[in-house]
């Protein structure tokens, strides 16, 4: 597997307003998720727990599905996609939106993950301790399913090449698919009648709060793999790690929304005040 991202960062960033595309390869099927956000990476628990323990709690979200089809549960009076009637759910990393120019277009302001550098358009957690295994294997298990890649997407909407070795790599961590993702990438919320009033519309908003956020990270964070089972003692660790989170990427999140409503023009080199400014690692850049 070979692949080259210098100038892309397209599993990085929602790049669709850039070709005019219609591409949303996550809304297909049974479950439709109830947020918006494009290419949402799924952590694992043990990437949850790495996150917290760097004191990055706050650079995590949750992600439900609308039920369309089977087991459901109501929240908010909305039918979501449950596991044994418990909201189902997974965590991915936060994406504001940030001055990027993929692609050697002129800069705009994109959904990025919190952890790119719009600058160099690389990672500032690439090769660290808290390095989520999805992003770390990309696009591996794609190949290894022969499904589409995002490699792929930006070549057939933008042009270049992009995966330039089709071939999966030969070490790859196991596919977790069906139960045994359960606890371990998928995870069920223990007790729906627990969350907050407006919290369905807060996700599908984009303005779910920070203990909103930290709910579910704790459930994920005290997740028993294989089960729907939850560790109470360390559940309410996880929420009070989370929620008290202060890291350079939540006052970077809140900066960058700052700037985006404010119509200013999308310079990457702003991440130099918003981002670096604030402690957040540097790249080394391509050259």
């Amino acid at each position: 597997m070979q692949v080259d991202c210098e100038n892309c960062a397209g599993c990085c960033v929602d790049w669709r307003a850039l070709a005019d595309t219609g591409v949303d390869h996550e809304r297909r099927g049974p479950q439709e998720p109830l947020d918006d956000t494009y290419n949402l990476v799924p952590l694992t628990r043990d990437d949850v727990r790495a996150f917290l323990d760097a004191g990055l709690g706050d650079a995590m979200t949750p992600r439900l599905w609308e039920a369309r089809d089977g087991p459901s549960v109501e929240v908010d009076g909305r039918e979501v996609a449950a596991i044994r009637g418990k909201p189902a759910f997974f965590v991915g990393i936060r994406k504001p939106p940030k001055p990027v120019a993929p692609f050697d277009t002129d800069g705009a302001w994109l959904p990025s993950c919190a952890f790119l550098d719009p600058e160099t358009l690389q990672c500032r957690i690439h090769d660290s301790d808290v390095y989520p295994e999805e992003c770390a294997e990309y696009p591996g298990h794609n190949l290894e399913l022969d499904v589409e890649t995002e490699c792929e997407r930006v070549e057939n909407h933008v042009g270049g090449d992009r995966l330039l070795d089709d071939t999966p790599p030969e070490e790859l961590s196991g596919l977790l698919f069906g139960p045994q993702a359960v606890g371990q990438k998928v995870f069920a919320y223990p007790d729906p009648g627990d969350l907050p009033a407006g919290i369905v519309d807060r996700l599908e908003a984009g303005e779910l709060t920070d203990e909103d956020r930290a709910r579910f990270v704790a459930v994920a964070a005290a997740s028993a793999p294989g089960t729907t089972a939850v560790e109470p003692t360390k559940r309410e660790q996880a929420y009070e790690t989370a929620v008290d989170a202060d890291s350079w990427v939540g006052r970077a999140i809140d900066d960058w929304a700052e700037h985006a409503d404010g119509d200013e023009t999308p310079d990457p080199e702003l991440a130099d005040t918003v981002e670096a400014a604030r402690g957040a690692p540097r790249t080394p850049g391509w050259g």
